[in-house]
């Protein structure tokens, strides 16, 4: 049954600003609406997003205090970079002697490129000693003498000596400017692009925080009680207070809610997300139910930021074709939208009448051949959207969904010029269209190592239908239109999961080392409100660069869906064999817990060993994990010590490369703990130890044990 409580997610985007509610108990959408983004009113964005607000909760008939999660995602901090809208940086370098040489070498941050012409502002000061606070104040001045808006503290070896630059800010505090510690935003090493990260992250500090404080004030002169979060660039959200600190984070979160909302509404385990606007596809990577992140670049340079591995392709719902006459050439980059004409999908029968085939140049310096028909009702695009409307591909009640026999009739003088009927010219057109996607999709299944018969393909954003049907059809994968896919993105809002990610650079980590980043990482997310007994983190050591990161993530809020609609051991069957490519009846329960089911099966080769494929099924009959070949014991709390230790002793392996512990996963109650990011067997036992610390010792622990060859 529903409750009275929701959540609210707020997605900022450059045009709309779009809400919806969602039921905090079944996850159901309740309502949405849209509305212009206040970019010009005296509050800013904080006047349309309280608008918002205000509309949802009348559209609900709900109250501001049934709101038990209210989030944003917000676009502010990338258009600031983009286009150079920052604050003038008073970077102050520590040091003394040969290190002193290097700091002093920060000063060429200046350089940093914004836009075209325009560079990072930026005022360089040096102080040998940190702790002669006359001397930091003079530095201080100077800088503020340069402009300085913001200030930036930073000293070689900070990471493991911060004293310096604490000192510094010490004595620069009561000049009132926002500031912050380079050691603060990163602790990895590296002197220049800890400070770079850090200087860019200054630079958008002042704007970030007087947005921040309106949002905050808004929200609460709007009656609403629950504590405000911010969209993260990694997919989860954080505190408003995190976000004072480190806006950084925010920087290209655009497309992080669109995969939030297919990771928690859509539940992919395993594959891509294609969200497709108008002009372009964002393609995503979801891998083991987890988001796949990497360190971005900003401004050109790499960042320490980890931030959603996004691939953008020019191709997107509105996308105009191109052709020479003969055939179709390409599709895109050029947009209806940029082009200034109505798709010709979206007209009337009566304006189409007498269509003729036309090709015209976009904007100067485009080439003189993307496609449009002028008719009765004046001059119309040919567009992706047109084509996979006329082949029916756009579901009822879809965004995009048009007349069919309208878009047949717009795709018609096209048809007619390449010598082919309307359904053959419409297939063209998305495969020239879906090819590049399907370039960009091949080549992160690579990356990702994922695998092409169970990696499924969901769309959103208005114009998934023009793409991913389509691209599903000719690579044989599975794929599907998310529901609600038009307002997918303030979706993830409301559904994300509190996140915080902790990386350190400790060479030779011992179990210890790596149990205390654990331990920062869980606190972390705590700190910001995530229910402390839902938390969960994955730790990965990287020998190779002795990085050891703690990814936590956990719910702001218990959520208890309804039970009502849970998948029955039919339809668990049906999905573990659906994902194996076989008949359920060569598929056999291995073990269960409360949440989740494990099936198994076997694949038998002529040359090499049999092959033995795992796949975990939760209670809604959703595969949450995909294992190739696997080993899987259930044990209980108080035993799994003593087993687990032996059946990671069983499957290490020794070689060349050192020693590598297996991949292993743990079912404990309602979770999945992931500990395959660990190679060294006494941190992977130590870990797997802290993962059932406190549960009752009768209680049931599966274990998936993947060896690594």
């Amino acid at each position: 049954m529903t409750t009275h409580r929701i959540r609210v997610g707020i997605d900022v985007g450059g045009t709309f600003t779009d809400a919806v509610a969602v039921d905090a108990t079944t996850l159901e959408l309740l309502g949405q609406v849209k509305v212009p983004t206040s970019h010009h009113h005296e509050d800013g964005v904080a006047h349309g997003i309280v608008e918002a607000l205000g509309r949802l909760l009348e559209q609900t008939g709900n109250a501001p205090d049934d709101v038990a999660f209210l989030a944003h995602g917000t676009t502010q901090a990338t258009n600031a970079l983009l286009e150079g809208d920052v604050a003038t940086v008073g970077l102050i370098g520590i040091g003394t002697g040969p290190g002193a040489a290097l700091t002093r070498k920060l000063a060429s941050l200046s350089k940093l490129e914004l836009t075209p012409g325009k560079r990072l502002p930026l005022a360089y000061a040096h102080v040998g000693d940190p702790d002669d606070a006359a001397a930091v104040r003079r530095a201080v001045d100077e800088v503020v003498r340069g402009g300085a808006e913001v200030l930036v503290a930073t000293q070689p070896f900070s990471v493991d000596r911060p004293e310096g630059e604490e000192a510094v800010l010490d004595a620069a505090r009561g000049r009132g400017l926002p500031m912050t510690a380079a050691h603060r935003i990163t602790s990895l090493y590296g002197l220049r692009k800890r400070t770079r990260t850090a200087v860019v992250n200054a630079a958008i500090l002042p704007r970030m925080l007087a947005t921040a404080d309106l949002v905050d004030a808004s929200i609460t002169k709007a009656g609403v009680t629950s504590p405000l979060m911010v969209m993260r660039c990694d997919g989860g959200v954080m505190s408003l207070d995190e976000m004072r600190r480190r806006p950084l984070l925010t920087v290209l979160s655009g497309p992080a809610a669109g995969v939030a909302g297919a990771l928690m509404q859509e539940r992919i385990s395993e594959g891509l997300f294609l969200e497709t606007g108008g002009t372009s596809t964002d393609i995503s990577v979801v891998r083991r139910g987890r988001v796949a992140v990497r360190h971005a670049t900003i401004l050109g340079k790499t960042s320490y930021l980890s931030a959603l591995d996004v691939r953008t392709v020019g191709v997107g719902g509105g996308s105009m074709v191109r052709t020479d006459g003969a055939k179709v050439t390409a599709v895109g980059p050029r947009s209806a939208h940029i082009a200034g004409l109505p798709y010709a999908c979206f007209a009337t029968a009566a304006d189409l009448a007498g269509a003729k085939l036309a090709t015209v140049r976009p904007m100067d310096g485009d080439p003189a051949d993307y496609a449009v028909v002028d008719a009765a009702g004046g001059r119309f695009a040919i567009t992706m959207t047109c084509a996979a409307n006329a082949l029916g591909r756009v579901p009822e009640g879809d965004f995009a969904r048009s007349d069919q026999a309208v878009a047949k009739a717009a795709i018609a003088p096209l048809a007619a010029a390449l010598g082919v009927d309307v359904a053959t010219a419409a297939a063209r057109v998305l495969d020239a269209g879906t090819g590049q996607v399907k370039a960009v999709v091949d080549a992160m299944i690579g990356d990702y190592r994922l695998d092409k018969d169970t990696a499924v393909l969901v769309g959103g954003g208005g114009g998934a239908a023009s793409v991913t049907p389509h691209l599903a059809a000719v690579s044989g994968q599975e794929g599907r239109i998310a529901r609600h896919n038009e307002v997918i993105s303030p979706i993830g809002v409301a559904l994300a999961l509190v996140r915080e990610q902790i990386e350190r650079i400790i060479p030779g980590a011992g179990q210890e080392q790596i149990l205390a980043v654990r331990a920062e990482a869980e606190q972390a997310v705590i700190a910001q409100g995530a229910a402390a007994d839902g938390v969960e983190v994955e730790v990965t050591v990287d020998p190779q660069t002795n990085t050891v990161r703690a990814v936590a993530t956990g719910a702001s809020e218990l959520r208890t869906q309804d039970r009502s609609h849970r998948a029955d051991d039919g339809e668990r069957l049906r999905a573990a064999a659906a994902s194996f490519k076989t008949d359920p009846g060569e598929v056999r329960v291995l073990a269960t817990t409360a949440s989740h089911t494990v099936y198994g099966t076997e694949v038998h080769h002529r040359f090499r060993a049999d092959r033995h494929p795992v796949r975990v099924v939760d209670a809604d009959g959703v595969v949450r994990l995909h294992a190739p070949d696997a080993r899987v014991e259930t044990t209980t709390v108080g035993a799994a010590p003593q087993v687990l230790a032996s059946l990671v002793d069983e499957s290490t392996s020794y070689g060349d490369g050192g020693v590598r512990a297996p991949a292993l996963r743990l079912l404990i109650g309602s979770r999945i703990a992931d500990l395959s990011g660990v190679l060294d067997p006494q941190p992977l036992l130590a870990l797997a130890r802290g993962e059932l610390g406190t549960r009752a010792a009768a209680e049931p622990v599966v274990a998936v044990v993947e060896a690594r060859t």
